[in-house]
């Protein structure tokens, strides 16, 4: 072997030495050919560094200019400025797609060019938005897929006669209003060449749409998918939107052919088009969703085939004038209802359209939007008269129509509040009127706010909704004593899948020998508000696959539940507080694990820390303080019950555990100690360290010698400080969270070798119930 190395290397070395030299025998014997025109520019070459620099300036900033450069500019300007606009939004609760319209708004004239109009006119040269126009239209036809892939005619046929009243009359009543405002300002905004029929038409049906996707993650994120009012408002919405892009086609078409005599062949046309797609194309695929419907069969050849149908699809309808987004929408609509054949094609194509595509888009409408035509108190009045005919007639019709199904006030008002949400959808459909120059540019910037306005207030009325009726029906929730329950409620909240299956050891030898029967839940969180409603059956599956193995091995029954939350740490303290669990028991992360992967990206994490701190060594360093300086602080402080915060340090079983003791108060944790062996059979030394008051220390001394008699294999450790050497021989440590808030700042050097731990802030949940104990939350 090293013999082959050798030889190797020298093969290489002298391949190198003789191609190089050689190489440089023909540069050498080349410089002599130069011509005349290449002696001219070689005698204007730079002669000083100086002017070097200045050439490579004047190259870099040619090279920016270009047509591709400059996409490629915009493109990162648009992504960096929607992501940090949309996560502003959604800290406050809002869907983010509210801040990547906002964001797309900011770096148009109405901002970015009003403030620096020198630098939006560097990134967004007139000339250059074609480009991303272009772009964001094809960005546009694959979301459009996605949304009619989303849209489950089956359960929209099992909601139908729910669902059907209130969707036509929240598309009807609004889009009458919309055309009814169109007859009073048509003579004032309409273009001159635009007939009142085609601009009447764009008005009522922009102000009658819902947006789909984001109602949906608004349900989701609210936890209502699987109530009734979750179905209802989606079927509601998915009966709205079919419908409004029906007429949204109609209105298209009536509009390019200047008149309903002139339409009626493309509308004859476009109906031999829907009849297709539904009875010879959707059964056709319906068979080919029932044959393919798994990763290793929908092969790069078949999703050719689906993206060359929805192409073909959207030319269709782009030459029948109904626009290629409608085309599109279609084909996503026919896709097959097999949940794993739609999953699979929605992972594939959505998050480019979403991550890449969308911020283009609303980029575009943002550059288009010029807040600064709104200038005179009359068309800032008409603006908001816009905004409460929209939601007047949405709100107000959808309620009503809820009310005539027999649906409660509080389900009537909520689905109000849903439907009335716009967002993405109305931008789509403001876009096309506008290229259409059916829509001119003030009407164009008063529509833009109102879908702004009536999507940004869709959760602040949600909330206030569910306010006023808990407020009106809360009654006191008589509670059983400790004593009587006989359960013990953990909730195991983890991130990682691994994770999982772990912590749930943690809890078998932590929790199954105490007297009271054991009520486990095991939680996943996706964080996020812009999660796809058709892929959280897969996360689902995926992220419970390892802890429903586990359970079964040790034969313990578990609840799984898998929700989204944007807020993580605030979702489950909310959960623990209101379902009145026991226990909560959480992960600390990567912050003090010792598993080679954690300690790589800790390496990295610190490593980039220091390195912008301006650091002069990115030196490794454990640092356990980071535990309680992180999310897992709002869990301890804000929970009602005990919380245990679990430090993986390779775990296996707690068969040689150390407690520590720092006070009477942390005597709590032999009881802990006292379940852990009797499932274990463990041994169990006690540190008790040399920080007692001299009132408690007797008492302390007493207990613990109390504990070791009435216990097997328990050891007492002198009084001494924690040192490297108290973890010798022990893989498995108990200790409160006082405690370990002082051990962080005056053994962090032997904390180092710690075994994995489990950091426990007790509570008993009867006394904070009872008010002895404050929480605010």
């Amino acid at each position: 072997m090293k013999k082959e190395k050798r030889n190797s290397l020298i093969f290489y070395t002298l391949m190198i030495l003789i191609f190089g030299t050689l190489m440089w025998f023909v540069i050498q014997k080349g410089a002599h050919l130069r011509n005349v025109n290449q002696t001219a520019v070689f005698t204007q070459a730079p002669q000083h560094s100086g002017e070097g620099f200045g050439i490579f300036v004047d190259l870099l900033m040619a090279q920016i200019r270009t047509p591709f450069g400059l996409l490629l500019l915009q493109i990162i300007v648009i992504l960096i400025t929607g992501r940090i606009v949309g996560w502003l939004f959604s800290r406050i609760r809002q869907p983010g797609v509210i801040g990547e319209i906002l964001a797309g708004i900011i770096l148009g004239p109405s901002i970015l060019g009003y403030f620096m109009p020198d630098v939006s006119l560097f990134l967004f040269p007139r000339e250059s938005l074609s480009n991303i126009n272009l772009l964001s239209q094809f960005g546009l036809i694959l979301f459009m897929y996605t949304i009619g892939m989303e849209l489950d005619l089956t359960s929209v046929r099992k909601k139908l006669q729910a669902s059907i009243l209130i969707s036509h009359t929240s598309l009807i009543v609004p889009f009458f209003l919309g055309m009814l405002m169109a007859y009073f300002i048509y003579d004032t905004y309409a273009y001159c060449e635009t007939p009142f029929l085609s601009f009447a038409l764009f008005i009522g049906i922009a102000m009658s749409i819902t947006a789909f996707p984001v109602l949906a993650r608004i349900i989701q994120e609210k936890k209502l998918t699987r109530t009734h009012l979750g179905t209802v408002s989606l079927a509601s919405a998915a009966n709205s939107d079919i419908s409004a892009w029906c007429i949204l086609a109609v209105v298209m078409a009536v509009t390019q052919a200047g008149g309903m005599l002139g339409a009626v062949y493309n509308i004859l046309l476009s109906g031999v088009y829907m009849l297709v797609m539904f009875f010879i194309v959707r059964p056709l695929l319906r068979m080919v969703g029932d044959l393919y419907h798994n990763k290793e069969v929908i092969d790069k050849s078949f999703v050719i085939l689906i993206f060359l149908f929805l192409l073909v699809s959207s030319y269709l309808t782009e030459m029948l004038g109904l626009h290629a987004l409608f085309g599109a929408f279609m084909a996503g609509v026919v896709m097959p209802q097999n949940d794993h054949f739609r999953s699979i094609m929605t992972e594939k194509v959505e998050d480019v359209s979403l991550a890449l595509f969308l911020p283009l888009f609303f980029a575009s409408t943002g550059l288009r939007t010029e807040i600064g035509l709104l200038d005179t108190p009359e068309m800032w009045t008409l603006c908001g008269l816009f905004i409460a005919v929209a939601v007047v007639g949405k709100f107000g019709s959808t309620v009503v129509a809820a009310r005539v199904v027999k649906e409660s006030w509080k389900d009537s008002l909520l689905l109000g509040g849903l439907m009335n949400t716009r967002g993405l959808m109305e931008l789509v459909v403001l876009t096309i009127g506008y290229e259409m120059h059916i829509l001119p540019p003030p009407v164009f910037v008063m529509l833009v706010l109102m879908t702004l306005v009536t999507t940004f207030m869709t959760t602040p009325l949600l909330s206030f909704i569910n306010f006023c009726f808990r407020a009106k029906t809360r009654r006191p929730v008589p509670r059983q004593p400790e004593a009587e329950r006989h359960v013990f409620k953990v909730l195991l909240a983890f991130a990682r899948a691994g994770n999982g299956a772990i912590m749930l050891d943690v809890v078998h030898q932590m929790f199954s020998r105490r007297e009271e029967s054991l009520d486990l839940t095991a939680l996943h969180l996706t964080v996020g508000s812009d999660v796809n409603p058709s892929q959280t059956g897969q996360f689902e599956r995926i992220s419970f696959s390892s802890i429903l193995f586990e359970a079964q091995a040790l034969e313990m029954t578990i609840k799984t539940r898998y929700e989204v939350s944007a807020d993580a740490g605030e979702h489950i303290v909310r959960m623990v507080n209101e379902e009145g669990y026991d226990f909560l028991l959480v992960g600390a992360g990567i912050s003090m694990s010792n598993l080679t992967n954690d300690m790589d990206a800790r390496h990295i994490l610190l490593s980039f820390t220091k390195f912008f701190r301006r650091f002069s060594t990115p030196e490794f360093r454990f640092e356990p303080g980071m535990l309680i300086r992180d999310k897992m602080k709002t869990f301890i402080e804000h929970s009602r019950c005990s919380v245990g915060v679990f430090v993986n340090r390779k775990f296996m079983k707690a068969t040689h555990i150390l407690v520590i003791i720092n006070s009477a108060d942390d005597l709590f944790l032999l009881d802990y100690a006292r379940t852990l062996t009797a499932a274990t059979r463990g041994s169990i030394s006690l540190l008790n360290r040399r920080s007692f008051t001299l009132s408690e220390s007797e008492e302390i001394r007493m207990a613990l010698h109390t504990f070791a008699d009435s216990m097997e294999d328990v050891r007492i450790l002198p009084e001494i400080e924690v040192m490297r050497e108290s973890f010798n021989d022990r893989n498995f440590m108990l200790v409160s969270y006082p405690t370990w808030n002082r051990l962080t700042g005056e053994c962090e050097d032997a904390l180092k070798d710690m075994p994995s731990t489990l950091i426990i802030q007790h509570r008993n949940r009867r006394t904070v119930e009872t008010g002895i104990l404050n929480f605010e939350y």
